[in-house]
């Protein structure tokens, strides 16, 4: 059988493999403390379980149209307001079937064979390789600790071409769980418009960023680019992964077209998630999953005081999401090797940088403390004693 280019040229999710060979370690019989997926422990909030009870024995799961259910399209534009202060028409908003399936319809409207897309280098795998999936020339701009693993104005600018279509943007970020500044953040959409080239933000962990000193949650992007297309999910705030539930707000002149596309790749996103996720945006679901964010912050202070006290450096804290991208250069192991000696030895799973970009491919490794409390203090106890071995 002839195998496409395209299909060829998909890179393996290095996080998805070690997490394979995590399940067979747990089949021989081993305990595996899993720290290499972004997948919260706590799971959907408990209304949203009751409304997934109710919608199955209550109604027919027929299709919805393929923007998504009127009702949760509305509830997510009020959640704009209600929690960033940015008034977004219901209309522009897609419900989509993943974070995953609103990137490729934000990829498939915008991008042409040939268009030079700009990317962090390091950052979230998938996007850049549906980009390509499209034809994009994905061009990873190099990032620093002193750019907080982000572009900044100043690298956007310098490595923009004639052929610049596009810039792909997620703050906070998988794999660093670093954001960009939003002043930042506003000065390089500006130039993009300036420069008559889309922006795609994703903002999956937008609501697991941390408060200001105010006490105010993060700003969206809609909040300075009205016309930047911005990519959301329910599974990492609202615990649903596995609910395979996301969505997009995009431009109003994109709408027609991505209406077109969702009806011929999806049809639409899941009948029985979108009447359970109405129960997402309640006060009771809110607020557990405000008080989660909040133990996602005890979590991470946790993460970072245990690996520097087994001499594993975060170069860059994060601030919201739930991931820290630590140093092992020091340890004499390539972050592969770390990795895959971790996952035999010590039975952690983490993810080695080569899944995110170049830059760090060999020195840096990501831990998702998604984990419970108790997972995450016995990984890096076993991480503890590993590093020991290696002195």
């Amino acid at each position: 059988m002839r195998i496409s280019q395209r299909a060829q040229s998909v890179a393996p999710f290095y996080a998805m493999e070690f997490g394979k060979h995590a399940a067979a370690l747990e089949a021989e019989g081993h305990r595996v403390v899993k720290l290499s997926l972004g997948e919260p422990d706590f799971g959907a909030p408990p209304a949203v379980l009751d409304a997934l009870r109710e919608a199955v024995g209550s109604r027919p799961m027929s299709y919805t149209g393929a923007l998504g259910l009127p009702e949760l399209r509305q509830a997510i534009a009020r959640f704009y307001g209600d929690q960033h202060g940015v008034d977004v028409d219901p209309g522009r908003v897609v419900v989509t079937a993943g974070a995953s399936a609103a990137l490729v319809l934000g990829a498939a409207a915008l991008v042409d064979p040939g268009d030079e897309v700009l990317i962090a280098d390091p950052s979230y795998p998938c996007n850049r390789q549906i980009a390509e999936s499209f034809g994009a020339r994905v061009t990873l701009v190099p990032t620093s600790a002193e750019s907080r693993y982000q572009l900044d104005t100043a690298s956007v600018r310098s490595y923009w071409t004639d052929r610049t279509r596009g810039i792909m943007v997620a703050s906070p970020s998988n794999p660093t769980g670093t954001s960009v500044p939003a002043d930042e953040l506003a000065a390089i959409c500006e130039l993009a418009r300036e420069r008559d080239a889309w922006r795609i933000v994703d903002e999956i962990y937008l609501d697991l960023g941390d408060h200001d000193a105010q006490g105010r949650p993060p700003r969206s992007v809609l909040s300075y680019d009205r016309e930047a297309v911005v990519i959301n999910s329910f599974s990492k705030y609202f615990g649903m992964t596995g609910w395979r539930l996301g969505w997009c707000v995009v431009p109003e002149a994109l709408v027609p077209a991505l209406e077109r596309l969702a009806q011929n790749y999806m049809i639409c996103a899941s009948t029985p998630a979108q009447h359970a996720a109405l129960a997402c945006f309640t006060p009771g679901s809110l607020a557990v999953c405000e008080e989660r964010r909040a133990e996602f912050g005890r979590r991470r202070a946790l993460v970072l005081e245990g690996l520097e006290q087994i001499g594993l450096p975060v170069p860059v804290p994060p601030d919201g999401a739930f991931y820290v991208y630590f140093d092992v250069s020091g340890t004499g192991l390539t972050s592969w090797e770390f990795c895959g000696r971790a996952l035999q030895e010590a039975h952690v799973a983490l993810t080695p940088g080569r899944d995110f970009g170049v830059g760090t491919a060999e020195t840096h490794v990501r831990l998702s403390y998604a984990a419970s409390a108790d997972e995450l203090r016995e990984g890096i106890a076993r991480l503890g004693k590993f590093v020991a071995t290696l002195a």
